[in-house]
């Protein structure tokens, strides 16, 4: 009885007395009042990613949709976009050209061509481009360094494992947050889960399509980094709002409990996710200092999908599972009813 008293109390008390009793009277963000807001922002995003998509499309690098790469070393510096230029008025095949320099100084500058396609290039196309490039740049020796090419089906082929790999990672993630948050419904934390983890994976590709750099392994590897990162997130959120739904009592609304857990773990959201910037903010840095594309390919979708997962976590994920659990007692509630 003593509990049900207590319980129904706490059940009408104003915002401020939740705030003096479960977070030390400080101000308890709203972040279940202010999911249209956050909902009409990446949704936004989306549309716009889609209109960029539809106009402009997704460029699959030759890894997945086959073709060869000519690499060739220079040694003075070169304007790249007027290298690029040259380069693609040299051949009918669509190309992309990509630049490192030799972080020991010994080699000097290199750039890489690849020509997307299903079949490989002509064998002279490397001699009579090095030719054209040292005709063009006289003092820069161009010099042509490998040659490699991809066949379209083993593209294919590595797209459809790597597809594979992103889903079946998705799914074990889901099962995971199903099992261990089964007091706060666990199929609805899950799911949500789920949706804020495909939300991030979207805004990185549509990074990648805004830009128009070409999807390749790097963009693999940058999903399933910011697959486990967001879900971590996530977690610790959910896992505040268990003890806070077990301290609070089941008469405060779901919503409140959210906000006070979200309220308690932002602060440490946003901290370890500033920390992980500045990292991978240093590590851009010197690959741009550098010149090492590969590294730069990573770093910058990786920073862009580290501020999606801190967001999506605190507003996408955990609104849309009070939502669910709101929907749910209400048909509970109108059961109940129609049965009495």
């Amino acid at each position: 009885m003593a509990n049900n008293v207590q319980t129904n109390t706490e059940a009408a008390m104003t915002v401020q007395e939740i705030s003096e009793k479960y977070n030390g009277g400080k101000r308890i963000m709203n972040f279940v009042g202010r999911k249209k807001i956050f909902f009409c922002i990446s949704l936004g995003i989306i549309l716009i990613g889609l209109i960029f998509n539809i106009f402009r499309g997704t460029i699959l690098d030759i890894q997945f949709s086959g073709g060869s790469t000519l690499t060739f070393s220079y040694k003075t510096d070169v304007n790249q976009d007027d290298l690029r230029d040259f380069i693609q008025k040299e051949t009918e095949d669509r190309i992309t050209a990509t630049f490192s320099s030799d972080m020991v100084g010994g080699t000097g500058n290199s750039v890489t061509v690849q020509f997307a396609g299903n079949h490989a290039i002509d064998k002279s196309i490397g001699a009579d481009l090095t030719a054209s490039l040292q005709k063009q740049y006289p003092d820069a020796d161009f010099a042509l360094l490998e040659e490699n090419s991809v066949d379209a089906s083993m593209g294919q082929s590595f797209l459809l494992k790597c597809l594979v790999a992103v889903a079946i990672a998705s799914v074990l993630m889901v099962l995971y947050v199903t099992i261990r948050f089964k007091k706060i419904g666990g199929l609805s934390a899950g799911v949500m889960a789920l949706v804020a983890l495909f939300h991030d994976i979207a805004m990185i590709y549509f990074l990648y399509v805004i830009f128009q750099w070409p999807i390749d392994s790097n963009f693999i590897a940058v999903v399933l980094m910011i697959l486990g990162y967001s879900l971590n997130d996530t977690i610790v959120i959910y896992d505040r709002v268990r003890e806070q739904r077990k301290l609070m009592g089941r008469k405060i609304p779901v919503g409140t409990v959210f906000n006070v857990s979200c309220t308690k773990t932002m602060r440490r959201t946003i901290m370890t996710s500033v920390t992980t910037l500045a990292a991978i903010l240093i590590v851009y840095i010197v690959a741009s200092v550098f010149n090492i594309a590969s590294v730069k390919g990573f770093a910058l979708p990786m920073m862009i999908g580290v501020i999606s997962g801190c967001y999506s976590s605190l507003c996408i994920a955990g609104p849309l599972w009070v939502m669910w659990q709101n929907r749910k007692a209400k048909k509970k509630a109108e059961a109940k009813a129609a049965n009495a």
